[in-house]
């Protein structure tokens, strides 16, 4: 009986145990826990090289273009250990599907054609997410080509804060989008 309290049902408890869990602020639990459905409100920055590369790369994810103090919408919608998210920023749509890897190490995330594997860290004020392979339509991408990629959730003033900013070589900076969202509905 102890042992089925000790593993949770969905994605990112399972993924950071337990204890990490229960330390993480609780705007970082909310939108990353358990209920079917979250719907959440917010701002932010997009930035991104006017590179032509840049701009079809973004086209092509279904990332957002770059503008200051875009409204954002995000919806979560979870069927177990499997997360849908969709964001809706004023300029643009993005969407993805979240999961474990077949180990239950890795967060898998898959963003049209390109699948993303991030080791999580997590710490007191939230989750940095480490982004240490990436498959493009099921090949595996060169880690050179990687480039760099830097993302946390966390909690700032009260609110779920989010800093993304991948850089990629030859391009430069290929998004990098932070802000704040409110959550405005859960079902749960």
């Amino acid at each position: 009986m102890i042992a089925a309290m000790e593993t949770a049902p969905a994605l990112f408890p399972n993924l950071l145990g337990l204890r990490a869990w229960r330390n993480l602020p609780e705007t970082v639990r909310r939108m990353h826990g358990d209920t079917p459905r979250v719907f959440a409100q917010g701002v932010a920055d997009v930035d991104g090289s006017s590179h032509p590369l840049a701009r079809l790369l973004r086209r092509l994810l279904g990332l957002p273009p770059p503008g200051m103090q875009q409204a954002v919408d995000v919806c979560i919608e979870r069927q177990g250990t499997r997360e849908t998210w969709t964001r809706r920023f004023a300029l643009g749509q993005m969407r993805s599907t979240l999961h474990a890897d077949a180990q239950g190490k890795h967060l898998l995330e898959r963003l049209g054609p390109i699948t993303l594997r991030f080791a999580l860290h997590p710490d007191a004020h939230g989750i940095p997410w480490h982004v240490d392979r990436a498959w493009l339509l099921g090949v595996r991408v060169p880690t050179a080509w990687l480039g760099k990629v830097m993302s946390r959730s966390g909690e700032r003033q009260g609110r779920y804060a989010f800093d993304i900013d991948t850089q990629l070589p030859w391009i430069g900076r290929l998004v990098a989008y932070h802000g704040w969202l409110e959550i405005v509905a859960d079902d749960g």
